[in-house]
């Protein structure tokens, strides 16, 4: 989708994608399951219904956006859920950040990284993750039975089958899928292919 179309539907009162958090948020928050109030970037937090539920779990978390809209309605959401929750407008094709992470998140936004930007964007928060750090990503892949969907923007590029995997080198899997599902987004129905992934950065030493 395109900036003004995410506007638009984070206009509203009600919230588009929902205020439950998502299963990879879940598995995420159990791969952090040691760590002591560990500091969490989602990065595309959309109207921030992952964001506040890491907050909810006693994490430090911001929520990076491009959408003022939804920046707006993730405030909002952690204030009716009694939650503290820092807030970023960002690109994720230029975002870069001075603060070390023990988590970096990242749902339905990975898509929007042009690939030539790929590498050192990945490599970018890479570094900014602490040791025995975790980053759980997802992205839309390229799938040959699979049409593109009828709202997606000539700013959004799919993976190619393996490619999320290819930019951490070194780094454990703890947790991989790749699955095809039904959406309904846009009013007509379709189909997306996607993979997810959880991983571990490497201890020191």
């Amino acid at each position: 989708m395109r900036f003004e179309e995410l506007q638009r539907i984070y206009a509203g009162d009600d919230y588009y994608w929902g205020t439950e958090p998502n299963g990879l948020a879940t598995r995420a928050v159990e791969a952090l399951s040691d760590e002591a109030a560990p500091s969490v970037v989602d990065i595309g937090a959309g109207e921030g219904r992952d964001a506040v539920y890491f907050a909810e779990q006693g994490f430090d978390t911001t929520a990076v956006d491009i959408a003022p809209n939804g920046l707006d309605k993730a405030e909002r959401l952690a204030a009716d859920r009694g939650v503290e929750l820092d807030t970023r407008r960002g690109d994720v094709n230029d975002l870069t950040f001075e603060t070390q992470w023990d988590l970096v998140y990242s749902i339905g936004t990975l898509q929007y990284i042009r690939p030539a930007n790929r590498a050192s964007q990945f490599e970018h928060f890479r570094d900014v993750t602490r040791p025995g750090g975790v980053h759980a990503v997802w992205a839309f892949v390229d799938h040959p039975d699979v049409a593109p969907a009828p709202d997606w923007g000539d700013n959004e590029h799919l993976y190619e089958p393996g490619e999320l995997r290819s930019y951490y080198d070194g780094w454990t899997v703890l947790h991989a899928d790749d699955y095809v599902f039904d959406d309904d987004s846009a009013g007509e129905p379709h189909q997306h292919a996607c993979e997810e992934l959880i991983l571990r950065k490497p201890e020191l030493g």
